[in-house]
């Protein structure tokens, strides 16, 4: 499967968030196809709705709709009828899927995707020359196609091996080699990125591309090549477009070589939170000042290019750092065989044990989290917590109703209990679907309101202006966000401010009222190296908040290390408390 669908970032990789395909090209053609499509009926419900006859007539049956009532179903909608092909392979009804992909194909002559699909099918099936035959045209008609090209390969020489991520790690190319795809990477985030020079201007884009292309020598490893690329793609301040959230890097690096403490950056100072194998030398809450003689806040500088964000927002930085800290530091200090600490407070430098595990991503172990999800907890007889951990919920996905369900039967309990203040947790929340933002903000204003200004991304909710529901929540909103919050949350949060529904606590936000959403997925030719890079741009009506910084809270509120290590939840502590003396 060429096509890589958007999922939460949260703890996973990428992507995420404001739409469904990772590489979906947006024009206005594309647009206006989208527009037309949201007004016509789904025709991939009506092929579920007849789930009981066999595929054959259901195929016989999306035909005869055509030719009757051409006009009335999306017919046209490549995207939808991929996904339920792909749902039928996913619960194993093989050749119910081909016959899908095999319909796809016919609609979609000119579509590498739909030759891709087919060809995963028929090996799914067994059939390897089938599939070869269907991989080869994919490739023909999209030669960027690296998943068709890896599949061609594999089925013509199946004892062909992959490096290793450890092979990776210390494989050396030619200096040529790595410069043409620094070259290649810099092109292609161009061709891809509609506004990569937003936040970076287009000098200072290719000069940070020939400073590294000057660095190269004969001995540049693989791993160090992807911290290169990993600084690029970050420059241009996108927090739709990465490398794969440092899992790639991370995996490569021997185990002994990680820093072999956890850590945890505070307020620019970097604690100990988990000695692991060096108990005997450190201690939880101790504060690192420097790491083989180079200062906490310089490795931080090292560090904090190489990871995207939304415009200048370094809070999102800092948490990413903490995920993944025992990785970023070997990267930042050229990959030291030893490490050597000074701690604050104590006389001497202190050499670390060797790490004996990889203990990373690291996630906060200090917060309790909704286990669904979405949650509605009440805290006393007047105030409610409505925990929405992602909006990752479409209609393309068949998981839309789960949140409006969850949303409709949580109002009504709110109105029944007459609850007069509501706190909106949308911390770590990655984002996710533009609609589950929109039928939620309807429950929280009194207000008619539209929701994009533009979008490549469109679905009736999001285009023309919506009312509030009638039975919307008439008591007091409080938001609580943090810089984790991404994607779809930088939308909503970006329409809590605009349209005033309450205060917001917590710190920064990851993202904002703009971004360029959805993914195009690439390889560099000869490295092989991966990325992806936001495709299209999606922009609420709160134009009027700054592009470069997050949504700003109206209470700044931030975890110590001594609330931290005592798992206590600062931010909402202080929202329960604001929300107390408004009584």
């Amino acid at each position: 499967m060429s096509k890589v669908f958007l999922s939460t970032i949260g703890f996973a990789v990428v992507a995420c968030l404001c739409l469904t395909r990772c590489d979906a090209q947006t024009s206005d053609s594309n647009v206006s196809a989208t527009e037309e499509m949201a007004e016509k009926k789904p025709i991939v419900a009506v092929l579920k709705e007849n789930s009981a006859l066999p595929i054959e007539e259901r195929i016989a049956l999306f035909y005869k709709l055509k030719e009757e009532s051409p006009d009335g179903y999306d017919f046209d909608n490549e995207d939808a009828l991929n996904l339920f092909g792909y749902s039928l392979l996913w619960e194993e009804q093989v050749t119910e899927a081909i016959e899908v992909f095999k319909l796809v194909v016919a609609e979609f002559p000119e579509s590498s995707n739909a030759y891709d699909s087919l060809g995963e099918a028929y090996l799914a099936n067994g059939d390897s020359q089938l599939s070869l035959v269907n991989y080869e045209k994919s490739l023909e008609l999209n030669p960027d196609n690296f998943n068709a090209e890896d599949q061609v390969e594999a089925i013509k020489y199946p004892d062909r091996k992959k490096p290793t991520p450890a092979e990776l790690y210390e494989k050396v190319y030619t200096p040529e080699e790595y410069r043409a795809d620094l070259d290649q990477l810099g092109s292609k985030m161009v061709e891809y990125h509609p506004a990569v020079f937003k936040f970076i201007s287009e000098e200072d884009f290719w000069q940070n591309i020939e400073n590294h292309k000057a660095a190269v020598t004969n001995e540049t490893t693989y791993a160090e090549f992807s911290w290169m690329c990993s600084d690029v793609v970050a420059s241009i301040d996108c927090s739709h477009s990465g490398t794969g959230w440092f899992y790639p890097e991370f995996n490569m690096l021997p185990v002994d070589l990680l820093f072999p403490i956890q850590t945890r950056l505070v307020d620019e100072k970097l604690y100990v939170i988990e000695p692991l194998n060096n108990t005997d030398k450190v201690s939880m809450k101790d504060e690192i000042v420097s790491i083989n003689r180079v200062s906490v806040a310089e490795i931080i500088g090292k560090i904090y290019p190489h990871i995207p964000s939304q415009g200048s927002v370094e809070t999102t930085k800092r948490h990413v750092f903490n995920f993944w800290s025992s990785g970023m530091i070997p990267y930042a200090l050229d990959f030291p065989e030893t490490y050597t600490v000074v701690v604050n407070g104590k006389k001497d430098p202190i050499v670390l044990n060797k790490a004996e595990k990889a203990n990373a991503p690291y996630g906060d172990q200090s917060l309790p989290r909704c286990e669904n999800g979405l949650c509605l907890e009440f805290q006393d007889d007047i105030t409610a917590v409505l925990t929405v951990a992602s909006f990752n919920y479409y209609h393309s996905s068949d998981n839309f109703e789960e949140f409006t369900k969850f949303m409709d039967e949580s109002f009504d309990e709110l109105r029944e209990k007459k609850t007069k203040n509501l706190i909106i947790d949308v911390r770590s929340n990655g984002g996710g679907s533009p609609e589950s933002a929109v039928y939620l903000l309807q429950y929280l204003t009194d207000a008619p309101f539209l929701y994009f200004s533009e979008s490549g991304y469109q679905v009736p909710e999001t285009t023309t202006e919506v009312e509030p529901f009638g039975n919307a929540f008439a008591g007091n909103c409080y938001f609580m966000m943090d810089g984790m919050g991404n994607s779809t949350t930088g939308h909503f949060m970006s329409m809590v401010k605009h349209l005033e529904l309450g205060p917001i606590v917590g710190e920064e936000l990851g993202a904002n009222q703009f971004c360029t959403g959805g993914q195009q997925r690439g390889r560099l030719s000869n490295t092989k190296f991966e990325f992806y890079v936001g495709n299209n741009t999606n922009e609420t009506t709160a134009t009027e908040l700054p592009d470069e910084v997050g949504i700003l809270p109206d209470y700044c509120v931030s975890q110590s290390i001594d609330e931290y290590i005592a798992k206590v939840d600062a931010v909402k502590g202080f929202t329960i408390d604001l929300v107390n003396k408004a009584e």
